[in-house]
């Protein structure tokens, strides 16, 4: 993970884009500390509807027991 402040950011832009195209990780920092992460881009996978399908039997509805219900309530 390559560090630049933001001045350097500034003047060497295009390099930072490289950077990040090939992969690298780029953390700005302002006064020292870090201000943002340049990381590449990459294309969100499409959901695909039913994955769970005949996966939650009807006993997922069913009340919790006593005992892990007051886990949950603190």
């Amino acid at each position: 993970m390559k560090k630049f402040n933001v001045h350097e950011a500034k003047t060497q832009f295009s390099k930072l884009l490289a950077l990040v195209h090939q992969g690298e990780e780029v953390i700005i920092s302002k006064a020292g500390r870090p201000w943002a992460k340049l990381v590449p881009y990459s294309e969100d996978k499409k959901r695909v509807p039913g994955l769970a399908q005949g996966k939650v039997t009807a006993a997922f509805f069913d009340p919790l027991p006593e005992d892990e219900l007051k886990q949950w309530e603190g």
